[in-house]
C-alpha cells in the first residue's frame, strides 16, 4: 500500500480517506495533503459534513512516522513536520463542517489527536487509544489542547505521562468517542444511518453548531508555536532517536 489521501462526496458528505504501509502512521507530505484536502472539502457549499477514515482494517492511526522521525536532522524541519499536525487539527476545527472520524483499530499519539478533534468520533471496541508521545523522549504537546478539550486536564497529563492504552469503552466515558459497535461492519452500518440523517439535516443549523462547541479555543492558534517548539526541539536530541530506534527494532521482532 503506498501513501494516499482521497476524497470523494457522497450525498452531501465528503468522505476523506488517508493509508500508509507502516499502520497509517502520518509523515509531513500525508499531514501537508489531509490538512489542505479537509479545508477544500469544508469549502464547497453542497458538503453538509467531513467524514474521516484510514484505509484497512487494524490501526487507524499510529502518530507521526518513525522513518520521517529519525531522517529528522534540524530544527526547521522538525517545526514544519510537528506543524503538519497542527495544520490537520486547525483544518478540523476552522472547515465550517461537521467533522466524523472513524476509528477501526488502535490509535496512538497524533491519531488521538484527529480521534479528539471530531465533532463526532465512531469507534470499534477494539480502537484502544495512547498518548505514546513520552516513551520517543517527547510529549503530546501539538495535539495536547484538544485532547484536554475532550477529557479534561488532569487525565490528558495522565495519559502523557504512563502511555497506558485506554479501552474504548473508557474512551465513551471520556468523551472521545460518542458510539462504539462491536465489529466494523457494525460501526459501518451505525455511520452510514448517521450520515443519512446529517446529509438531510440543516446547512445553517449544523454551521452554527459547530461555531458553537468550538468556542473558547480561538487560544489554541497561539498556543501552537511554543508546542511544536516543544516538539521539535525534543525530537533532535539523541536520546530519542535512540528511542525511536529501540522501538523500530521492538516491533520488527514481533
Amino acid at each position: 500500500m503506498s501513501e494516499f489521501v482521497i476524497s470523494e462526496i457522497k450525498n452531501n458528505i465528503a468522505e476523506i480517506t488517508f493509508g500508509t504501509p507502516k499502520s497509517n502512521s502520518l509523515p509531513g507530505a500525508i499531514l501537508e495533503k489531509l490538512a489542505q484536502t479537509i479545508l477544500e472539502e469544508g469549502a464547497k457549499k453542497e458538503v453538509k459534513a467531513i467524514l474521516i477514515k484510514s484505509e484497512g482494517e487494524k490501526s487507524f492511526c499510529a502518530g507521526a512516522s518513525f522513518d520521517e522521525l529519525l531522517a529528522i536532522e534540524e530544527l526547521e524541519t522538525s517545526t514544519k513536520f510537528f506543524g503538519g499536525f497542527a495544520k490537520v487539527l486547525n483544518a478540523m476545527r476552522n472547515c465550517g463542517k461537521i467533522v466524523v472520524v472513524r476509528v477501526q483499530g488502535k490509535t496512538t499519539g497524533g491519531g488521538v489527536g484527529i480521534a479528539c478533534g471530531a465533532d463526532y468520533c465512531f469507534a470499534t471496541k477494539d480502537s484502544a487509544l495512547a498518548l505514546t508521545e513520552i516513551n520517543l523522549g517527547i510529549g503530546p504537546f501539538v495535539i495536547g489542547p484538544y485532547v484536554e478539550r475532550k477529557i479534561g486536564k488532569s487525565q490528558f497529563s495522565a495519559m502523557a505521562i504512563d502511555a497506558d492504552f485506554r479501552t474504548a469503552d473508557w474512551a465513551v466515558q471520556h468523551n472521545i468517542y460518542h458510539s462504539v459497535s462491536e465489529t466494523i461492519a457494525e460501526m459501518d452500518t451505525e455511520l452510514e444511518t448517521f450520515l443519512q440523517k446529517l446529509s438531510a439535516r440543516s446547512d445553517d443549523a449544523l454551521a452554527l453548531i459547530k461555531k458553537v462547541s468550538w468556542e473558547g479555543t480561538d487560544h489554541f492558534n497561539e498556543l501552537m508555536p511554543e508546542r511544536i517548539h516543544m516538539s521539535a526541539s525534543l525530537i533532535l536530541e539523541d536520546s530519542a532517536k535512540k528511542n525511536i530506534e529501540k522501538i523500530k527494532e521492538n516491533l520488527r521482532k514481533k
